[in-house]
């Protein structure tokens, strides 16, 4: 078998950037993309922002690594392996317009097909296009043609709500309303008379993490932004993080990398070199029990509050294998394939429904490398900016692919206190038995696979945990429950005057929901109005 080691970055070690003595407006823990895109509205409103991460390494789930493949470096990603709603006037293209980020070199994924779910041997493709997605679903399910109808015209309706979620009369109740309070589930099965076809359409969902209390607005809205258009970042998805950085430096803002935050003090952060950052206000794009953690007894955080936060139950993590590949073995797909192995009785419902540590499902990601020869499938203003790559697939042989499979933190909760490099032998053979697992059940859709793999590199969610500072390692944050919204849907605003959350576990996670709940977190230091005014929302 291949080598498999942790995804590791480096030390923690303060790049030493200094920050002025009289402090700043904004002081923000956590470079993912939540906090990096709270920095960059602040920074461009005028605040004097400091953006701290523990890690040398900007991005949080966005961040990359890169190992040597057969045909040169590759660079793997840790979370993002595609994005919705891209395609011009969309609103994943108003907030990267914003953002400064159309110009990094997407790729426009299948319009035919950019999913394929496979069911026990029999796939069914996902194109582009509300229309276009009824007409591919009906090949397959004819007598469903106005179900269909139905379920897409949903969707789009909840897709074109979201950008009035950001005008400043809509801001104060965004984060209530019918859709949170309704099950996902019980809107398939009153709508979807065919209990196949109500699998075939949650397939897709490993993106999120899939039960009887999952509200349906989360359902709907990310599952719409990738009907609309489908894109992966040809490279990795640090480009995202270096570019947002450097924007906020141009604006007077100030980064910190290689520095941890050990305590949130009534004003401002307590650094592990002992260092002080004054704070007017501070944001944070931890997860939010870590974020609790973190605050000083002396910020007067009422105890009820603490143990609100600590008692939610978090999503699934995930196990993943980065994999380099040997040359000329395996085709390159420009779409993404949902592999399950399910027996009679079993859902997509249940993401661990494999007997014992059975791999029921994995989603087989390409990697798309950054500067790709691929032929133009379209015009480059579908984008609305030039320079923007729009590619049909890739020609040619894959040079590297990811495996994920849904984790439970249980399965790794024993080995939590040991550190990379220092892991039991448990461990590893813990990873090799997912692995195989996982091999096993792609190859039903890559034939000679495991013949064709050169390295591979493993992560769990205790991985993830380590570099992303996410309890648990979920993958998708604070689980919603749809039946329990006040408890588990977080508003930015603690109880603490100048205190305020961010990230996937409030609002909507992904990237779409994350540059979202950014601007939400803003507006509770500047108000909506200003931290919006710059969008172009047609």
């Amino acid at each position: 078998m291949p080598e498999r080691n942790d995804i590791t970055y480096g030390c923690n070690t303060c790049e030493g950037v200094s920050v002025t003595p009289s402090g700043v407006d904004v002081a923000v823990v956590g470079g993912g993309l939540g906090g990096l895109q709270c920095g960059y509205i602040l920074a461009k409103n005028g605040l004097n922002v400091c953006i701290v991460e523990k890690n040398p390494v900007l991005g949080g789930c966005l961040q990359s690594y890169r190992r040597r493949g057969a045909e040169g470096t590759l660079e793997f990603d840790a979370g993002m392996h595609y994005v919705g709603g891209l395609d011009q006037g969309q609103p994943l293209n108003i907030l990267f317009d914003y953002f400064g980020l159309l110009e990094l070199p997407w790729a426009k994924m299948d319009t035919g097909a950019f999913d394929e779910v496979n069911i026990n041997g029999r796939s069914y493709l996902f194109a582009n296009g509300h229309n276009e997605f009824v007409e591919q679903m009906c090949q397959y399910f004819p007598a469903q043609r106005e179900n269909l109808k139905k379920y897409v015209a949903f969707l789009k309706e909840v897709g074109d709500s979201l950008p009035k979620s950001l005008s400043p009369k809509a801001a104060e109740d965004v984060f209530t309303g019918s859709l949170f309070a309704r099950s996902a589930k019980e809107f398939l099965q009153e709508t979807i008379t065919d209990p196949l076809l109500r699998e075939v359409l949650s397939g897709t969902s490993l993106k999120m993490e899939l039960g009887a209390n999952l509200p349906l607005y989360t359902f709907a809205q990310i599952n719409n932004s990738f009907i609309e258009s489908a894109y992966r970042l040809q490279g990795g998805g640090n480009r995202i993080a270096d570019t947002l950085a450097s924007s906020i430096r141009k604006m007077g803002g100030t980064i910190l990398k290689g520095c941890e935050v050990t305590e949130i003090l009534p004003d401002g952060l307590l650094l592990a070199n002992g260092e002080h950052i004054a704070a007017r206000h501070m944001i944070s794009n931890l997860h939010p029990a870590t974020t609790i953690n973190l605050v000083g007894e002396a910020a007067g955080l009422r105890k009820v509050y603490r143990n609100r936060i600590n008692r939610l139950e978090n999503t699934f993590g995930m196990f993943t294998a980065n994999i380099a590949l040997k040359p000329g073995m395996v085709p390159h797909l420009n779409r993404n394939q949902y592999v399950y192995s399910l027996e009679e009785g079993q859902s997509m419902w249940d993401p661990f429904c494999g007997k014992g540590n059975d791999v029921s499902r994995v989603l087989v990601s390409y990697y798309n490398p950054e500067g790709a020869n691929a032929p133009t499938g379209g015009n480059a203003s579908e984008l609305g900016q030039p320079g923007c790559g729009i590619s049909n697939p890739l020609q040619g042989n894959a040079l590297a692919l990811d495996l994920l499979t849904p984790m439970n933190w249980e399965e790794v909760e024993q080995f939590e206190a040991s550190s990379v490099g220092h892991r039991p032998a448990e461990y590893t053979a813990l990873k090799e038995e997912k692995l195989r697992g996982c091999i096993k059940l792609a190859s039903t859709v890559i034939p000679g696979l495991e013949d064709a793999i050169e390295r591979v590199y493993t992560s769990t969610p205790l991985t993830y945990r380590n570099y992303t500072a996410t309890a648990c390692g979920c993958a998708y944050g604070i689980r919603k429950d749809c039946n329990n919204l006040m408890q588990t849907l977080l508003t930015p605003k603690t109880p603490l005057d100048n205190l305020y959350l961010t990230g996937q576990s409030l609002n909507l996670h992904g990237v779409l929901g994350v540059s979202m709940t950014s601007f939400f977190t803003c507006a509770q230091i500047i108000g909506m109005e200003a931290a919006v005014k710059d969008l172009k929302f047609e």
